[in-house]
């Protein structure tokens, strides 16, 4: 049984994606972006704003599944450039201190919206 997962709470997508799909007790979430929802606007200025907004995103649609952090399995990043690894890192590791989920890291070209960053995730319910 497939269920899309959506909450006015997070940024909508922007284009044609679902912000997240559960499939049976196992939850995917899309990549998530630094866009403030109350303002519209993304967070910029520097990469550790930018990766907490991406954060409460994910955090954001985890709840509306009936999900947190402690649930994710896997989680995805995507940067734009590596140099901003360790201050992601420092931001990401305080979501998961105790048994941090599965991660890739992978540098790419561009993001939408000109973003530096980029953090999708699997969990479970």
């Amino acid at each position: 049984m497939r269920k899309i997962i959506f909450t006015e709470a997070a940024p909508a997508p922007i284009g044609p994606y679902s912000q997240a799909v559960l499939i049976r007790d196992t939850l995917y979430v899309s990549g998530q972006i630094a866009i403030d929802q109350a303002s519209g606007n993304l967070v910029s200025g520097n990469i550790m704003d930018e990766t907490k907004q991406v954060m409460k995103n994910l955090g954001l649609i985890l709840k509306e599944a009936g999900s947190d952090y402690s649930q994710v399995i896997k989680c995805s990043i995507f940067v734009k450039n590596m140099d901003d690894f360790g201050k992601i890192n420092e931001v990401y590791g305080g979501y998961f201190p105790n048994n941090p989920p599965a991660r890739e890291t992978v540098e790419v070209s561009g993001l939408p919206k000109n973003v530096n960053v980029e953090i999708s995730c699997v969990a479970y319910i």
